[in-house]
């Protein structure tokens, strides 16, 4: 793994790499966004990390069902992050 290209678009179409830059986004995001619950705003940028990373590595010309999956893994990308916040918060809070 070279180090100097941390955030690529092989790792982010895995599923730990979109999950990681959809907490960090969240995170980033969610002080500019007050009125939108901080879940849905996840869920958004899951969704749009998705596309442009399905876009990107395998190009628009993707097969029907490819772009069918992209909302249905935003939903577990976004609940995956969104319990790993909760996780790191919990553990900080000392139970």
């Amino acid at each position: 793994m070279d180090f100097n290209s941390f955030l690529s678009w092989e790792i982010l179409a895995t599923f730990a790499g979109v999950a990681a830059c959809t907490g960090l986004l969240t995170q980033m995001l969610k002080s500019v966004t007050a009125k939108l619950p901080t879940q849905w705003l996840s869920y958004i940028i899951a969704v749009v990390l998705l596309v442009i990373t399905t876009a990107a590595t395998g190009g628009w010309i993707q097969p029907w069902t490819v772009w069918a999956l992209v909302p249905l893994n935003a939903a577990l990308v976004s609940l995956a992050s969104n319990g790993a916040y909760q996780a790191i918060v919990r553990t900080k809070k000392g139970g």
